[in-house]
Parts: structure tokens; sequence; C-alpha cells
């Protein structure tokens, strides 16, 4: 009988302290971003509506070479290719603010697998303690792969940071999970149009 009532307390004040833990504001910041997360129950509803697949022609008028929609509000990376046969939905990071953030079309202009990184002339003025050359390898801000864009300093990268995602965490890039990359690079070509929004 004593037992019982002790597997009766427990579970009760497992059922109480989680119960507790979801009505308190979950704060996290990482690295690099002043990004506070609010009342979890407010997140986990942001999420779940975030990664919802959308349809493609509101946006698009054709899908030759295949289509990326970027949302930098879910904070999603949406891919069609070009007969429609596939569609994925990747997680991402954007911009850390809405001035490092570029919207509207342009297009993938070069493929590399395991990029270079050189800091833009803002970014060296905003961090001058950083490297000026990082080479391809883990220490790299690109990650594993880079789609370049047709905006000079823009791309849809890896990153070996993956606190990263689904964060306001870039200079104004689009990061993605290295193997989301790596699979996005296979699929796209010089061409694939890229829509930010």
């Amino acid at each position: 009988m004593h037992t019982k009532n002790l597997k009766a307390l427990t579970r009760r004040g497992f059922l109480a302290g989680t119960a507790a833990a979801v009505g308190t504001t979950a704060m996290a910041q990482t690295e690099n971003t002043t990004e506070l997360e609010g009342d979890i129950s407010q997140t986990l509803r942001r999420n779940i509506s975030s990664f919802r697949a959308l349809d493609w022609r509101p946006y698009f008028d054709d899908l030759t070479n295949g289509a990326v929609l970027v949302d930098t509000q879910s904070r999603a990376l949406h891919f069609w290719n070009g007969d429609q046969s596939v569609y994925k939905l990747y997680p991402t990071s954007v911009p850390l603010t809405e001035d490092l953030t570029r919207r509207g079309r342009t297009s993938v202009v070069q493929k590399v697998e395991g990029p270079s990184w050189r800091p833009t002339p803002s970014m060296q003025e905003r961090n001058p303690e950083w490297p000026d050359y990082v080479g391809p390898g883990p220490d790299n801000p690109l990650g594993t792969h880079a789609l370049y864009l047709s905006w000079t300093y823009y791309r849809i990268h890896g990153t070996h940071d993956t606190r990263k995602i689904g964060r306001r965490s870039s200079n104004g890039c689009i990061g993605l999970y290295n193997e989301h990359i790596a699979e996005l690079f296979g699929m796209t070509s010089v061409g694939t149009q890229v829509l930010l929004i």
C-alpha cells in the first residue's frame, strides 16, 4: 500500500511540475544573438504553423529549373523541382535584424561544395576581430555547401553551428543544417529561381 501511494505521489508531482514548467516563460539566448523566446506554448504554436506545406502557384509563374521560397518570418525554406514531383521543407536561420534582411526575387548563380568564406566589409566593420579568410572545413561559417545568389554577398548555405537553425542568427544569409543544404544542393541548378519573403 505504501508503494502504491508513493507511485501516485510521484506521478502527481511529475504532472504538477510539468504543468508549472509549461506555464512559465522559457528564456533562451545563444551566442551572437539577442533573441529571447517567450511563452513556450506560443513558441510551439508558431513552430507548428511555420512548417506547413505551401502551394507554389501564388509565388511563381512556373517552376522551370525549380524554385526556392524562403519565408523569413516562419524561418522555413520551401523547394519545388521543375516537374513538381519533389517538394521539400527545411528549417532555416535568418538574418539577425531587418536591416540585414533582403527580400525579393533572385536566382542561384553558382554552386560551391566546400566553400571558403570572407567577411563582407560591413561584417569586418562590426567585428574587426574576425579573420579575413576561412578555408573549407569545420570552422567555415558557410558549412559544407553554398548556393550563391545573384545578390552580392547573399548565400543559402550550411552551418556547422546547429544552434543557429530556427533563429535570427545570420548576417544576411539563409542557413541550413549541413545535411539539408547537401540535399538541396543536389536538387538545384544554376538558374533555380529564389524568392525571399
